[in-house]
C-alpha cells in the first residue's frame, strides 16, 4: 500500500511556527518563494464492493484548529462501519486538498482499521504586500487580486492573483513584467504574502511588416491603422504600445482602406504579433490579399414607400455608375436614404443595400430597398438627468413637440441647439425609440450635467500686456434658468477693467433675450523710445450697454442694444507745455487733437443667421452678421459704424475641420467739415488691426501710422537715420475702413496628443487697414549745407517759449542785472513781473527757447493693399492653464506695418 505521503499527491506549505508575538503583524520569518505546482483535482468518490474488505472500525481527526473535525469529515467519504481499500483513502486525501482549507493531510492506521486523518491548515493571511510597482498605483492592483488580509491562504489563490497582476501589466504594454511570490510565516498560523513586482520595460511595436500588397505601399498601409512603430516621431504617442484589440481594428482600418477605394474582395488571411526574445519589443506581420477593383454598376433604388419615387430619388444619388467602388458612399447612401425617409416623417425606415458582384466585368451593382414603413409621429419627449438645469431650459430647445409628425432634420437641430446650450457633456444625443404602436417615437433627451459656473482667479504672461491678473465670476446657467450672470476684473500694465453683465434669454418665458453690461475700461496706448515702452495716450471708459434679441425664423435673428458711454482720453505730462497746451512737437497733431472728454450715446442693430452646429467648437455650418450702431443720438460723437462678419465651416473627413472667415467694418463720420489735417473719427472709435487677430503682424501693427525716425552721426561724421526698431516712434493711428480673411484647417492628432488638449491648425489670412486722414506735419527743421564738404545736416527746432498767462514769449534776464539776475520775463529789453506792468530797466535779455532734436516723420500704411501671412498655431491645456502658440510670416506687408513671428499667451488658474 503506498505512502500517506504517496496518496496525497498535494502541495506542502513552507516555514515554519513562532512561538510569542501579539496578534497583527507579529515576528516575521525569512520571506520564502511560494512553489507554484498545478492546481489539484478532486475525483470521483469511490464505492467499495469487495465483501472481505476492511472495515473502518473507529474515525479520528488530528491537528484541526479552526475547523471543526466534522466539517473536515464532511468532505470525505469516511465513515465508521464502511469498507475501504487504498483507491478510498487516496481520494479522501484528494477531496481534502481540492478543499483549498489543508497545507498538508496524512492517513494513519490504515492496517488496523483505526483511521486517523492528520490534518495541516492552511495559514490564515495576515497582510498583503506589493514591491515595485511604480507605473501601477497599488489601489489599481489591490482591487483586482482575490487574496486579502483574514483570508485563508492557498497556493491556488496565489496562482491565480500572480496570474491577474501580469495581465494588469500586459494591458499597460509590459509584457516583461515578472512576479514572484513569496511567504513570510507568522505566528498563530499566519502569514504574511509578498508580490515582488519587476515591472520590466513597456513593450513597443518595434515594426509593421505586410506581405501580399502591392497597389499600396507598407507606408500608406501603416498610415491607417491605430498601432504606430517606436520612433523618434511617435514619442508623444500613447499608439506605439501593443494592444491586442488594437490589432483587431487595424485589421478593420485596412479593410476599410481597400473597400473605400474598389477592392471588395480585399482581406487579411493572417496577423501574428511575435514577442522578441528580450520581450521588449512586439514585431508585427499581416499577409492580405488585395483581389480585383471593382466600380459600380447599375445603382437602383427600389421603395416600398409610396412618398418615395426609386427612380427620382436614384437620380439624386451621389453615386454613379463608373465611378470607383466604395463601401464608404454605399453606408453614406444608406444614411441619406433613413435621413430623407425621416424628413418626410418615416422615423423608422430601413434601407437595405442589396450587391450584385460581377467578377467578370469588375462591376458591383447595388438595389438600395427602402422597407415598407408607416409614418411616424411623435409620442413623448422624456428629458432626464438633469439635476439643477430646469427642464424648459431643455425642451424650448427641442425643435419638436408631442403628437408633431417625425422629422429626423428637426431631431439633429435640437440636438446641436441643446448642446451650443454649453451646460452639458459633449456628444449629447437624442435617441429615438419604439413608442406604444408602429407610428409612434419617443424621444430621449439623457443629459449629463456638467459644471456652468466659473470661479478663477490667474495670472499670466502675454506678449501684449507682459504680466496679468485676472480675477472672474461667471454663471451660466444662474439658478437653473439659463441666465448668465458675470463679473470680471483684469489688471496689467496697459490696461485694466471692471464689467458687471447679465442675460435673460427667455424673457416672460418668451423667445426674447434682454441684458446689460455695466464697465469701466482703462487703457493706455504704448510706444517705444529706445527699449523703453512708453504711455502715449490714455482712455478711460465708464458707461453701459442694454440689448435685447429676438429670433425671425429658425436661423435668422436680430438684436438691438443702446449704449452709453463716456470716454477720458488724456496724454503723458511729457506732452504738455509749461502753459498746460499739447506740445505738437512732442506728441504729434494727431494725439494732440485726440485729448479731450467726451459722451457717446450710440443704438445698434444686428442681423444674424446662425446654422453652426455647436457655438462652443464648431464643425459644421455658417454664420453671417451685419451690424450698424449710430452714435449721435444726444453726446458729443456721430458717427456711422457697420460690420459685416462671416464664417463657414466644413467638416472635410478624417477629422480634418476647415473654416472660412471674412469680415469687414467702415465708419462713416456724421460731423461736420473739419480743419485740414483732422480726420472727422477721433483716434478712439477706430478700427484696428494686427495681434492676436492678424497673427504675423505685432499689436496694431497694420494700417495707418505716423513714425518719427531719430538722426545720429555715423564714424565719418555723416548724419543718417537710426535703424534699431526700439529707437523709432511708432504710434499707429487706426484705419476707417479694413477687412480680414481667414482659411484655416484644424489638424486631428492622435489620441495621445488629444488627452494633453492639443487643438493644432494651419491658415493663411489676408486683410488691411486704412482711410484715415493725413495729419499735418508737426515739425519742420532747418537743414545748413557745410560749404567744404557741401554736405546737407538736419539742424535742431528752437522754438520760443511762451508765457502761459499771455502767450507772449518769455526772455531770460543776464546774470550781470544785479536785481533780476537769472529771472524770467516778457520783456526784451529790461523787466516786468507780470504782462500788465511795463518793463523797467535796460538790460538786454536772451529769448527762452526749446529745442527739439531732428527727426524724419512719415505716414505710412495707409492703404487698401492686402496684407498676408501664413502661420500654423496651436491651442494647448498645459498644467500652466491654456496656452496659445502661433508661428505666423507675413508673406506680403506695406511699408509701415509692423510683423511679428511668434506670439504667446499663457496663464494659471487656481
Amino acid at each position: 500500500m503506498p505512502s500517506a505521503a504517496d496518496a496525497q499527491g498535494g502541495m506542502r506549505g513552507g516555514g515554519g511556527h513562532r512561538g510569542g508575538g501579539q496578534r497583527g503583524e507579529g515576528p516575521r520569518g525569512a520571506a520564502q518563494p511560494i512553489p507554484m505546482p498545478p492546481a489539484p483535482t478532486t475525483g470521483a468518490a469511490v464505492v467499495v464492493s469487495d465483501p472481505n474488505a476492511k472495515k473502518i472500525l473507529t474515525l479520528r481527526v488530528e491537528g484541526s484548529q479552526r475547523i471543526e473535525p466534522e466539517t473536515v469529515l464532511s468532505y470525505t467519504r469516511l465513515r465508521v462501519g464502511i469498507a475501504y481499500n487504498n483507491e478510498l483513502l487516496d481520494q479522501a486525501i484528494k477531496d481534502l486538498l481540492a478543499s483549498d482549507l489543508f497545507a498538508d493531510v496524512s492517513i494513519s492506521g490504515v492496517e488496523s482499521g483505526n483511521i486517523v486523518l492528520r490534518v495541516r491548515e492552511n495559514p490564515i493571511i495576515n497582510r498583503v504586500i506589493l514591491e515595485g510597482n511604480k507605473r501601477l498605483k497599488e489601489d489599481k492592483i489591490t482591487k483586482e487580486i482575490k487574496l486579502k488580509p483574514r483570508q485563508i491562504f492557498t497556493r491556488t489563490a496565489v496562482r491565480q492573483d500572480v496570474a491577474r497582476i501580469v495581465e494588469l501589466y500586459r494591458r499597460q504594454g509590459r509584457f516583461a513584467a515578472a512576479i514572484e511570490p513569496k511567504m513570510v510565516t507568522l505566528d498563530q498560523n499566519r502569514v504574511d504574502i509578498i508580490f515582488e513586482i519587476n515591472e520590466g520595460p513597456k513593450s513597443k511595436v518595434r515594426q509593421i511588416n505586410i506581405l501580399g500588397n502591392e497597389v499600396f505601399s507598407d507606408k500608406a498601409l501603416r498610415g491607417q491603422m491605430a498601432t504606430k512603430e517606436a520612433r523618434l516621431t511617435t514619442l508623444l504617442s500613447s499608439n506605439t504600445s501593443y494592444d491586442q484589440d488594437r490589432l483587431a481594428y487595424d485589421q478593420q482600418k485596412m479593410r476599410q482602406f481597400y473597400l473605400t477605394n474598389g477592392y471588395a474582395d480585399f482581406r487579411v488571411t493572417s496577423a501574428v504579433a511575435e514577442l522578441t526574445p528580450d520581450k521588449k519589443d512586439f514585431i508585427i506581420t499581416y499577409v492580405v490579399e488585395e483581389g480585383k477593383r471593382y466600380k459600380f454598376g447599375d445603382v437602383t433604388v427600389d421603395s416600398d414607400i409610396r412618398d418615395f419615387d426609386g427612380k427620382k430619388v436614384a437620380a439624386g444619388l451621389s453615386i454613379k455608375k463608373g465611378d470607383w467602388y466604395d463601401a464608404k458612399k454605399v453606408e453614406d447612401t444608406v444614411d441619406s436614404l433613413n435621413q430623407s425617409a425621416g424628413l418626410v416623417g418615416y422615423a423608422f425606415a430601413d434601407t437595405n443595400p442589396e450587391f450584385n458582384r460581377d467578377k467578370d466585368t469588375l462591376t458591383m451593382g447595388i438595389n438600395f430597398h427602402i422597407a415598407e414603413a408607416k409614418r411616424s409621429y411623435v409620442e413623448q419627449i422624456n428629458v432626464t438627468g438633469n439635476t439643477q438645469t430646469q427642464d424648459k431650459v431643455i425642451r424650448r430647445e427641442i425643435r419638436l413637440a408631442e403628437g408633431d409628425a417625425f422629422n429626423s432634420f428637426q431631431v439633429k437641430r435640437s440636438q446641436d441647439r441643446i448642446n451650443s446650450l454649453g451646460y452639458f457633456q459633449d456628444k449629447f444625443e437624442i435617441k429615438q425609440s419604439q413608442g406604444s404602436a408602429p407610428d409612434r417615437v419617443v424621444l430621449d433627451a439623457n443629459v449629463e450635467e456638467k459644471s456652468t459656473g466659473e470661479l478663477s482667479l490667474s495670472v499670466g504672461y502675454s506678449s501684449l500686456e507682459n504680466f496679468i491678473i485676472q480675477a472672474s465670476i461667471t454663471q451660466r446657467n444662474f439658478r437653473g434658468k439659463g441666465q448668465e450672470l458675470r463679473a470680471s476684473v483684469n489688471y496689467s500694465s496697459y490696461s485694466k477693467s471692471v464689467n458687471l453683465g447679465f442675460t435673460e434669454p427667455y424673457l416672460f418665458n418668451k423667445n426674447i433675450a434682454i441684458g446689460g453690461d455695466l464697465f469701466r475700461r482703462d487703457y493706455n496706448a504704448f510706444n517705444f523710445s529706445g527699449s523703453d515702452r512708453q504711455t502715449t495716450y490714455t482712455q478711460v471708459s465708464t458707461g453701459f450697454q442694454i440689448r435685447a434679441g429676438v429670433p425671425l425664423t429658425e436661423y435668422w435673428s436680430l438684436a438691438g442694444r443702446y449704449g452709453l458711454t463716456y470716454d477720458q482720453v488724456g496724454l503723458n505730462g511729457q506732452y504738455f507745455n509749461s502753459d498746460g497746451s499739447c506740445n505738437v512737437l512732442a506728441a504729434g497733431s494727431y494725439l494732440c487733437q485726440a485729448i479731450g472728454n467726451r459722451w457717446t450715446s450710440s443704438v445698434g442693430y444686428s442681423l444674424i443667421f446662425d446654422s453652426l452646429n455647436s457655438r462652443l467648437r464648431p464643425t459644421a455650418g455658417q454664420k453671417f452678421s451685419l451690424s450698424q450702431d449710430f452714435a449721435g443720438l444726444g453726446g458729443d460723437v456721430r458717427y456711422v459704424r457697420t460690420r459685416v462678419d462671416a464664417t463657414k465651416y466644413k467638416n472635410l473627413g478624417a477629422g480634418f475641420i476647415g473654416s472660412l472667415h471674412v469680415e469687414g467694418g467702415y465708419i462713416f463720420s456724421l460731423e461736420g467739415k473739419k480743419p485740414a489735417g483732422v480726420d472727422k473719427i477721433r483716434i478712439t472709435d477706430r478700427f484696428y488691426l494686427g495681434e492676436p487677430d492678424f497673427p504675423g503682424f505685432d499689436i496694431r501693427g497694420v494700417g495707418p501710422r505716423v513714425t518719427r525716425t531719430p538722426y545720429t552721426t555715423d564714424a565719418t561724421g555723416k548724419q543718417i537715420l537710426v535703424t534699431d526698431k526700439n529707437s523709432i516712434v511708432d504710434d499707429a493711428l487706426g484705419g476707417n475702413k479694413y477687412y480680414v480673411g481667414r482659411l484655416e484647417v484644424q489638424i486631428p492628432l492622435g489620441s495621445g496628443a488629444r488627452e494633453l488638449g492639443l487643438r493644432p491648425s494651419i491658415y493663411v489670412q489676408a486683410g488691411a487697414l486704412w482711410g484715415v486722414t493725413k495729419p499735418v506735419a508737426t515739425a519742420s527743421f532747418p537743414t545748413t549745407i557745410d560749404p567744404v564738404t557741401g554736405r546737407a545736416t538736419v539742424q535742431p527746432q528752437v522754438t520760443p517759449v511762451l508765457d502761459s498767462t499771455s502767450g507772449k514769449p518769455l526772455f531770460a534776464v543776464p546774470a550781470t542785472d544785479g536785481a533780476n539776475a537769472g529771472l524770467q520775463t516778457i520783456c526784451a529789453v529790461g523787466y516786468s513781473a507780470s504782462a500788465t506792468t511795463p518793463c523797467v530797466g535796460s538790460s538786454v535779455n536772451t529769448a527762452v527757447t526749446s529745442t527739439t532734436a531732428p527727426f524724419l516723420e512719415q505716414f505710412l500704411g495707409n492703404s487698401g493693399a492686402p496684407r498676408i501671412s501664413v502661420g500654423a498655431g496651436v491651442n494647448w491645456n498645459s498644467p500652466f492653464g491654456p496656452l496659445r502658440i502661433d508661428i505666423a510670416y507675413a508673406l506680403k506687408k506695406v511699408k509701415g506695418d509692423d510683423t511679428k513671428l511668434v506670439t504667446f499667451n499663457v496663464g494659471t488658474q487656481f
